[in-house]
């Protein structure tokens, strides 16, 4: 596991996490002094705590709660992972709130009000932004409480082998989310039949297939926002949208502001920031 600090303030630490381990290592634990979010922007890794089962795909969040054990393994991904990780002082999670709901839930689907951030967070942590890690540190917590809020997830019955295939397919969308992929391709990809395979994956991942196809092109299509110049209409289609205003409603519908508002956020219009994307 390699770890680089990025960032060091009075409320907020981040931290970037490569880990190159797979299916053969053994599982490591790992105990958090402190509430925390661990976007997972590359790979997956799986994660046991409070006696339940998470798959992290790229796109999840692993939630930190002070003095629990979790245990990492990467039984179902031979690719590693990489985490942009923001733990909170107690004064910080004060403010954004400390709903038991959330911390100790584990972690958090791909879901896109939570994914737009997160590449945004991770534009802010490769210096393409103008935006402070601090800021979007508070920004990123306050969304996830907000959303993840009274959202438990069902603790589904699942094989270690669906789980892998789920994973392994989660995988490949994000590889080809820039194409047109259906529920009969995706399925055959996974080597079960379209019925079984919806089942396995949203239980395994927390979101339909669809769902994640459509939200990995969103965090690709903040990414890009985010980092380059490109034309709007340019992204919309780069990432696998057909048409221009769905991309627009869906993004919207996602990051609580328009693509153009999006990057003028990202370039440090802290108004927009503040008033649009839960900044508290």
């Amino acid at each position: 596991m390699q770890a680089h600090m990025l960032f060091e303030g009075s409320g907020i630490t981040v931290m970037d996490y490569r880990c190159t381990a797979g299916p053969d290592d053994v599982p490591f634990t790992e105990q958090h002094a402190s509430h925390s979010i661990s976007y997972v922007r590359k790979g997956s890794f799986g994660c046991r705590c409070r006696g339940r089962s998470h798959e992290l795909i790229t796109g999840a969040v692993l939630i930190g709660a002070p003095g629990e054990e979790y245990v990492c393994h990467h039984e179902h991904h031979a690719g590693g992972d990489e985490c942009l990780s923001f733990s909170f002082a107690p004064e910080v999670i004060d403010l954004i709130g400390d709903d038991l709901s959330v911390w100790r839930q584990g972690s958090a689907a791909p879901l896109a009000e939570l994914m737009t951030l997160g590449e945004l967070a991770q534009a802010v942590a490769e210096q393409h932004s103008d935006l402070g890690l601090d800021e979007i540190g508070q920004a990123f917590a306050a969304r996830l409480v907000d959303v993840v809020s009274g959202k438990a997830r069902r603790q589904a019955t699942i094989s270690t082998r669906d789980r892998r295939r789920a994973v392994e397919t989660a995988m490949w969308i994000t590889a080809h989310s820039a194409e047109e992929i259906d529920l009969d391709a995706a399925a055959q990809q996974a080597g079960v039949s379209p019925f079984h395979f919806l089942r396995m994956f949203r239980d395994a991942l927390g979101v339909t297939p669809h769902q994640y196809l459509v939200r990995s092109r969103l965090r690709q299509a903040a990414r890009l926002l985010a980092e380059t110049d490109s034309p709007v209409t340019d992204i919309a289609f780069d990432v696998g949208f057909g048409d221009l205003s769905n991309f627009v409603r869906s993004f919207h519908r996602a990051a609580g502001v328009s693509p153009r508002a999006f990057r003028q956020a990202s370039k440090g219009d802290r108004k927009i920031f503040q008033e649009r994307l839960a900044l508290h």
